[in-house]
């Protein structure tokens, strides 16, 4: 190990004074997808950094929602084990069925009992690798702090408890000066007690790059074939932990599959410190496209726990949040609405109402047009091939011309559904009425 008096900052890549600049190598990595990939959960640690604690009720009700989504695909979850209502919470939620409940600990003999009285068989350690950590948090050198991480992950392994090493900060760790040596010698601590040791790849302030031609410390593809080649780490002993910072939590996750790590972590809508975490159902749709639909995920479980966190958790989504906002796949554009009357298909991203329980929905506003308002009355009140309504219709029309006439007088805001049922009523009437009967 090269131990140092002084942090290596890697300065070139982190000035800190600038945006850290991207770095390329000449050469790309090769794609190298495990035959077997899945998500693991961090909705209750990460995600509880960024939020009101939940409830123990709370949290058995997303755990059932994680079973749901997930299926065989989302096999872990983590918990603190600090308080009792953590502990409370973990039993809870070990018998019913779903992921495997593990734990997680700072690398501190002090948080090993916790743990131990969960009875839980994995738990996470808090390894810092980089020297922003060891030297200026931890005031520690390598060597100090590298004889406290192996001391703590014996211990973890004496107790019985498989260990997973969450490399803290990895993204501008000195991979060769200290991460290699440190990998190697607690790799060797699992050989000799004949216990795998995990190792999650924390890309903790959203440094890294999802391209093959990064460079290190920050290429994701580059940091995973080096713990595949250079170190020796089985895909399904490595898991990438993302952040959002730089927008790439989701990207960068779905590279680190790619190139050999067979565990994803991510939380329920990216809930987690600061930007958050890749989002659970970002990775099942991922997930899908990468390996087919699997036999015991629910897609639909997304819009059941959006509706959750809006009605129970008040904690509604963006309007535009991919797959669960409230208009994600509602319109407002003429133009779109037109291609729409045609065929759903030219502006839906998949069949929502079969995948998600999500049917297509338009707001008419001052930019809807004759097609919006068309496609309003058709979907709202489930009017089907003949019965269809056409934008040339005199009906629409008289329509279209009210939302003109309002938005001319100065209003700003869309037409709710119970306005546009007033519309819709008083111009189509008893025909209107007749359409929908049959």
């Amino acid at each position: 190990m090269l131990d140092r008096a002084e942090p290596n900052l890697l300065r070139q890549d982190f000035p800190y004074s600038r945006i850290p600049p991207i770095r390329f190598e000449a050469e790309a990595v090769a794609l190298a997808l495990p035959s077997d990939i899945w998500i693991t959960d961090t909705t209750f640690r990460d995600g509880q950094q960024a939020r009101a604690p939940y409830t123990v009720e709370q949290i058995v009700h997303l755990y059932d929602l994680l079973n749901q989504l997930g299926g065989p695909v989302i096999r872990q979850t983590e918990f603190f084990a600090y308080t009792a209502v953590d502990r409370e919470a973990i039993a809870a939620c070990q018998p019913r069925s779903g992921p495997e409940v593990t734990t997680w600990m700072r690398a501190s003999l002090e948080d090993l009992p916790s743990v131990q009285a969960t009875g839980v068989k994995e738990t996470g350690i808090l390894v810092s690798a980089s020297d922003y950590h060891i030297y200026l948090k931890m005031n520690r050198t390598r060597r100090q702090a590298a004889d406290d991480y192996a001391r703590v992950v014996s211990s973890v392994i004496d107790a019985g408890v498989r260990p997973r090493v969450h490399l803290e900060d990895l993204t501008r760790a000195d991979l060769d000066g200290f991460v290699a040596p440190l990998v190697t010698s607690l790799q060797e601590l699992g050989r000799k007690a004949g216990v795998p040791v995990k190792f999650r790849l924390c890309d903790t302030m959203g440094f890294g790059l999802p391209w093959p031609e990064a460079a290190l410390p920050r290429g994701v593809p580059r940091l995973v074939r080096f713990f595949a080649e250079s170190l020796g780490v089985a895909p399904e002993h490595l898991e990438w932990h993302g952040h959002n910072d730089f927008h790439r939590g989701e990207v960068n996750t779905v590279a680190a599959w790619l190139y050999g790590c067979a565990a994803a972590n991510g939380s329920f809508f990216g809930f987690g410190e600061r930007t958050g975490n890749p989002p659970l159902e970002a990775l099942i749709i991922d997930h899908a496209g990468l390996r087919g639909e699997t036999p015991g995920v629910d897609t639909t479980a997304i819009t059941r726990a959006a509706t959750y966190f809006r009605d129970q958790l008040g904690t509604p989504l963006p309007a535009n949040y991919p797959f669960a906002g409230a208009g994600f796949n509602v319109t407002s554009a003429g133009i779109h609405a037109d291609g729409l009357l045609k065929n759903e298909e030219i502006y839906n991203i998949f069949d929502t109402a079969r995948i998600l329980d999500r049917p297509l929905g338009i707001t008419v506003n001052d930019r809807s047009g004759l097609a919006g308002i068309a496609y309003w009355v058709n979907t709202t009140l489930g009017l089907k091939g003949a019965a269809q309504v056409r934008k040339d219709d005199a009906r629409v029309g008289a329509i279209h011309r009210e939302v003109e006439r309002q938005y001319q007088a100065g209003r700003s805001t869309g037409f709710s559904p119970d306005e546009m049922q007033a519309l819709a009523t008083l111009h189509f009437g008893n025909a209107l009425a007749t359409t929908t009967r049959s």
